[in-house]
């Protein structure tokens, strides 16, 4: 049976470029029984509200804050067996006509059994995520800023932080914009002297230092990234070998 792969360039980011969004795939048959895969651009309500298989575009800059950040949590929840860290996993909620999203990073606190989600959906696993971040992009920003910040209070997530870039001219500038749950609704977290926001969560501090996201523990100890980690191991046996240098010149030149 043959296969024929379209697109169909229906409205997505824009006219050059349909796909700036992403995209998914859809599957059908023709008159001949020909499996067709047509490519599809995603648009904003899609970014919004997301289907399992969509993939969705990412700059460079977000994509390394997202791995910096669940590295960090993963490793502040390491002794915790039902905390998970999910990237990029569609959520599913038990609210009637809210639909589902697909948030940057999700904590959830409680995890009966971790299992493949593809998914996660809150009434099948008996919890919700303790606390959602957004990495805004200058497309989508305003998106994070005001729909899913009324769509995760409607939802009851306890702790909602963005991540947003503003461009002043050439440059943009980080800002953490928190949003804590309470019986009136959300309410904006008020980070400490440092500019700090404390993530409960992950019992961490989250902050910026040298225009990039930091992480902090209690003691305000900075927690580094996997990167830097390696880049301390490989100092560190860069002076072993340094160390072992000098000693066999000592034993030559005693020699």
């Amino acid at each position: 049976m043959a296969t024929i792969i379209e697109e169909v360039r229906q409205p997505g980011g824009s006219p050059a470029d349909p796909f700036r969004y992403g995209w998914r795939y859809r599957q059908s048959f023709d008159a001949d029984g020909a499996l067709i895969i047509e490519q599809i651009p995603l648009t904003v309500e899609d970014l919004l509200h997301p289907q399992e298989g969509d993939q969705v575009t990412h700059r460079a800059d977000h994509q390394r804050r997202r791995r910096y950040l669940c590295d960090i949590f993963e490793g502040q929840l390491r002794q915790d067996p039902t905390a998970v860290v999910l990237d990029e996993v569609r959520v599913a909620w038990d609210i009637p006509d809210l639909g589902a999203h697909g948030p940057d990073i999700a904590v959830i606190l409680g995890v009966r059994e971790r299992k493949n989600w593809s998914t996660f959906d809150v009434a099948q696993e008996g919890v919700r995520p303790a606390l959602l971040i957004e990495i805004t992009s200058p497309e989508t920003a305003s998106i994070d800023r005001s729909v899913k910040l009324e769509e995760y209070e409607v939802a009851g997530v306890p702790l909602y932080v963005i991540i947003d870039g503003v461009s002043r001219r050439r440059d943009t500038t980080l800002r953490i914009l928190a949003y804590e749950l309470t019986p009136s609704g959300y309410q904006p977290v008020t980070p400490n002297e440092r500019g700090w926001i404390w993530l409960a969560p992950v019992g961490a501090w989250l902050g910026i230092m040298d225009e990039e996201l930091a992480c902090f523990d209690r003691d305000s100890r900075r927690l580094g990234d996997f990167i830097a980690q390696l880049d301390r191991v490989a100092a560190a046996e860069r002076r072993v070998s340094e160390l072992e240098a000098e000693l066999q010149r000592l034993r030559d030149a005693h020699a």
